[in-house]
């Protein structure tokens, strides 16, 4: 497993031989799937946007109760509103900014015998993961038909939490998990994986189970199941 990091010039990769990918692959390696978060998901997932929405509604629903609980009058209470709606509003047009650069700076590849995965806004890192280091992935499935797919990687293999976040399998910190994040279409991205990397392993393919919402996935492929 390789990884490694650029920095952009010019034209945002412009130093990319194929879409996606560091390097021209092999004649004999093929893409198989090629594809990059859905950002609207990423932000209510990964950024927690609503949740960030309830709680700045919080903050000002007790700035206004403050306000009146000291005798200001309602035009009191609003006016110190207004002062507070701009720093709001920067906020969170500044945190849903990030997750849409976070998504269209992130490319995931499929090929018949890996899966790379290249990030960043500002330094562009990439992941080369090849089948042969993958001992299990799993699938959740969200409503809206995007998902997660978490990977775990064989024995002593390791990629740093803060290197991979927010492509990583939350809570996973000692051993931390990359993870294709807020896939569209996840559960037919997942099985592909799963047949491609039984496929390379030479082992019967492992039907994708799938749960939706929170709760935790199925076993793809390999020997353990990501939970």
């Amino acid at each position: 497993m390789t990884h490694g990091h650029r920095h952009t010039t010019g034209h945002e990769h412009d130093y990319e031989p194929v879409h996606g990918l560091p390097e021209v692959l092999p004649a004999e390696e093929h893409i198989l799937w090629q594809g990059s978060p859905d950002w609207r998901a990423l932000a209510r997932r990964a950024f927690h946007v609503p949740a960030l929405v309830l709680y700045f509604a919080a903050v000002l629903a007790a700035r206004a109760g403050y306000v009146l609980s000291q005798g200001g009058s309602a035009g009191d209470a609003l006016r110190a509103l207004v002062v507070l709606l701009p720093l709001v509003f920067f906020a969170l047009v500044l945190i849903t900014g990030l997750a849409w650069l976070t998504a269209r700076g992130a490319v995931y590849t499929i090929t018949d015998r890996r899966i790379v995965m290249r990030i960043g806004i500002v330094l562009t890192v990439t992941f080369n993961i090849p089948f042969k280091r993958i001992a299990a992935a799993g699938l959740r499935r969200h409503r809206d038909g995007s998902g997660d797919i978490p990977i775990t990687l064989v024995g002593g293999d390791r990629i740093a939490y803060l290197h991979l976040w927010p492509h990583a399998r939350p809570w996973r910190y000692a051993r931390p998990e990359p993870m294709l994040r807020c896939v569209p279409d996840a559960e037919a991205v997942a099985r592909q994986l799963s047949e491609a990397w039984s496929r390379a392993n030479a082992l019967p393919a492992v039907p994708a189970s799938t749960t939706d919402g929170s709760a935790a996935a199925g076993k793809l492929a390999g020997h353990g199941a990501a939970a």
